[in-house]
């Protein structure tokens, strides 16, 4: 899809009939079986991690793939990641769609995240200029089920290890996304900082669809305050206030557009790991300054779409950003609260 034809789609499915439109789109679905687990050996907590997320999720253990990493570096250069990549792909099964690297660090090649990087490859041009436009990713607001064939794309994701404990709940919170489908809503922010607000007018319009039960509703506020049912929370800020209070449904989808939330271990602006402390599912950042691009981030009616059509997180996250060189998938990927 070309970024004019993407554009038109996302102008089209500002209108009243968007929520509509999300109840149509292609139930398309990862498998457990399809995804590969890919464990660091030199962190403990990634060896505890995924073998939880292996039996909660029955993933097979041929699935397992081993790397070691030692040290947690936060970002690789390009010859120590092209190693890494190898390594994954030569122990990878056949019919895998999607890899979930377990741990929190290394999460950036160069200036590129390295959920970006695997799936999609390494872009050394857009280290040159960050705020420059990005490589548009061929998956997106696409209804393929198969994007190794078609795209010639292994979707990623990546699973914060920093806490056992988060972990195994927002593993947890995955897994119960898929019992029921709960009421719920769809939270968008224009906030005070008018620079982030750059997918305002991408925002769908307020409603209710009474199958999904869910609503979608655009607050104008710099955060929200004692609410319990999100389902999806996004926003423009560069710290995020009052999540203590919220309330995440399972499978919930939050993220922030700001320039480092992808930064998972840095402290100049909020991490979206905060997303996951809170009660989040899975979330998305950028690891180096994007400007303020909404190809960059979740566009999202985009992403609407595609979770309330049954689509799992890492599916419908990753559809839902057109330019991703720069933008850090995070979370439980087979979250798949309207997949039935």
């Amino acid at each position: 899809m070309t970024l004019r034809a993407a554009l038109f789609v996302s102008l089209a499915l500002l209108g009243a009939t968007s929520l509509a439109a999300a109840q149509a789109a292609p139930a398309t679905r990862l498998l457990p079986r399809q995804l590969a687990l890919v464990v660091n050996d030199a962190e403990p907590n990634s060896v505890t991690i995924a073998e939880y997320y292996r039996k909660a999720r029955s993933i097979p253990a041929a699935n397992i793939i081993h790397v070691s990493i030692p040290g947690k570096p936060q970002r690789l250069d390009a010859a120590r990641f092209s190693e890494l990549r190898e390594s994954i792909d030569s122990q990878l099964p056949a019919g895998i769609e999607a890899v979930l690297m377990v741990w929190t660090a290394p999460y950036a090649v160069e200036c590129n995240a390295i959920t970006a990087a695997y799936t999609m490859g390494f872009d050394a041009g857009q280290c040159r200029n960050t705020c420059a436009a990005s490589r548009p990713s061929a998956y997106f607001n696409a209804s393929s089920a198969h994007p190794v064939a078609d795209f010639r794309m292994r979707l990623s994701m990546l699973l914060p290890t920093e806490s056992v404990a988060q972990a195994k709940a927002v593993i947890d919170r995955g897994v119960a996304s898929g019992f029921r489908v709960p009421n719920a809503t769809a939270y968008y922010l224009v906030t005070s900082q008018a620079a982030r607000n750059s997918r305002a007018e991408l925002f769908p319009r307020d409603g209710y669809l009474a199958a999904k039960k869910i609503r979608t509703r655009t607050v104008h506020a710099d955060a929200l305050e004692g609410v319990k049912d999100i389902m999806i929370y996004q926003t423009g800020m560069a710290r995020v206030d009052k999540l203590d209070g919220l309330g995440f449904l399972p499978g919930a989808l939050a993220d922030h557009l700001t320039s480092f939330g992808g930064d998972l271990l840095g402290t100049s602006q909020m991490s979206s790991l905060r997303w996951l402390e809170a009660g989040a599912t899975a979330s998305y950042g950028s690891v180096s300054e994007p400007c303020n691009h909404w190809q960059k981030f979740p566009h999202p009616a985009i992403l609407l779409k595609h979770y309330l059509g049954g689509s799992s997180a890492i599916e419908a996250y990753w559809r839902s950003v057109a330019w991703p060189t720069q933008g850090l998938f995070i979370g439980e990927p087979l979250a798949a609260p309207y997949g039935r």
